[in-house]
């Protein structure tokens, strides 16, 4: 029985219909797949402005024949009341109603209809198949967040067991804890992990210090997906070796649809198929492929809710090797509020010295993990579990290292805790600026 095929169904979110269209649009030749893109632009945006006091006002002097002119939407834009933003015809009773985690700093409630949502699962469900992975029969080990209140538990919990999932809690990340999550997989015949990396990079690190491979004790453990927080490539090399599967980097936002998906050759490609991805520059101007800047992104299906030129706050470039049908996604570099501001006024990316510390922070093991807050324009603390207290001497050689990559004369603390803190929804944020104006 089609189980979590049925329970969407149930739900109005028509999943048959919305499979046989995805194929459908697959099968449209890479020479003519550039004017079906062109199409689903032209009508999702004459569609808004026609249906949509809120888009309209928002788009005004657009020239339809010059896709540039359309204006970039930021989260800022739609942090109005909801019924507010929604097209006519929908409301909040027959349509698909979710709120963004924040992480970006600008959540916010929003909307899809729910043919977009079918689409939007059609989609993620292609892309798990890539490794062998089906929805309807594979068993999920799930690393997310659970709400802790008595309603959203058992809720959560429900769905859990129409979707074929069994949820481990992010929250503690003991070894005790992880004793628990290895007894599982020892008794269920999970195929696939999926969830935040730095949980999963966590309990990668619990199986190394038992010297143990996951897959040979839960032999049908075919991959592990990780989504919503930075995968580095020796946090990936650590998870393959002691996880004995393969890892698949996933890239994707709640108010739109998956965005890119590792492929089996390796590459991040971008979804085409519900979503037109670009990349402008502070300008708002596009940048050819090969060229970092801001990511937009217009989804191509959501008739009760525009999101059009959509500046989702990331910043990455699409690879030159990219063709219409199937775009790479070829870096991500984090999030555009995601900036460290030092005394001279220069700029830097938080992610960019997080990555160098990380470097040097867990070569031998102690450091179970940590993240960067900027407290003041030259003050940084690095905030860390583990198992003894970091030494004075790697404690110089981190300072050092961050003055060689952004300038001397920063001031870098430590403090050791007994857990960090994640948000509400499980994620763990690497680097923090509590400066109020940074970009």
């Amino acid at each position: 029985m089609n189980l979590f095929d049925l329970s969407l169904q149930y739900k109005g979110f028509n999943i048959k219909k919305a499979k046989a269209v995805l194929k459908h649009n697959q099968k449209i030749d890479d020479n003519q797949y550039e004017a079906f893109i062109k199409n689903r632009k032209n009508e999702i945006l004459s569609y808004h402005l026609s249906h949509n006091p809120f888009y309209k006002s928002l788009a005004k002097n657009i020239d339809l024949n010059d896709w540039n002119s359309v204006p970039i939407m930021t989260k800022r834009d739609l942090q109005i009341p909801l019924e507010k933003r929604l097209s006519t015809g929908f409301n909040k009773k027959n349509v698909y109603v979710n709120k963004t985690s924040g992480s970006s700093g600008d959540p916010f409630v929003f909307a899809k209809d729910k043919w977009s949502h079918a689409l939007t699962w059609a989609v993620i469900m292609d892309r798990f198949s890539w490794y062998d992975i089906d929805f309807n029969k594979s068993k999920q080990a799930r690393f997310y967040g659970i709400p802790l209140d008595k309603v959203g538990y058992y809720k959560e919990r429900l769905k859990d067991w129409f979707a074929n999932r069994f949820r481990f809690s992010v929250f503690d990340l003991s070894d005790d804890s992880f004793e628990n999550v290895l007894r599982k997989f020892k008794s269920t015949s999970f195929n696939y992990i999926n969830g935040y990396t730095s949980p999963i990079v966590q309990f990668a690190k619990f199986l190394k210090r038992k010297d143990l491979v996951l897959s040979d004790v839960c032999s049908s453990l075919k991959a592990c997906m990780v989504t919503s927080e930075m995968l580095f490539d020796s946090d990936r090399s650590l998870m393959e070796t002691y996880f004995g599967v393969p890892v698949v980097n996933e890239y994707g936002a709640s108010e739109l649809d998956l965005i890119a998906f590792q492929n089996p050759d390796g590459d991040f490609q971008l979804n085409s198929e519900t979503l037109y991805v670009e990349v402008v520059d502070e300008n708002n101007q596009p940048l050819p492929n090969g060229v970092e800047g801001r990511i937009v992104i217009t989804a191509l299906y959501n008739k009760a809710h525009p999101f059009i030129r959509y500046d989702i706050g990331d910043v990455g470039v699409i690879s030159k090797k990219s063709t219409n049908k199937a775009p790479i996604l070829e870096k991500l570099t984090g999030r555009t509020n995601d900036i460290a501001l030092l005394p001279s006024g220069k700029k830097a990316a938080g992610l960019t010295f997080y990555y160098i510390t990380k470097s040097i922070i867990e070569d031998d093991g102690i450091v179970k993990e940590f993240v960067i807050e900027q407290i003041s324009i030259s003050h940084f603390k690095i905030k860390y579990v583990s198992t003894s207290e970091i030494s004075d001497e790697k404690k110089k050689t981190i300072k050092k290292e961050m003055e060689k990559y952004l300038e001397s004369g920063i001031d870098v603390t430590f403090e050791r805790n007994v857990r960090l803190e994640r948000s509400p929804n499980g994620k763990l944020k690497q680097f923090t600026s509590h400066l109020t104006n940074v970009s």
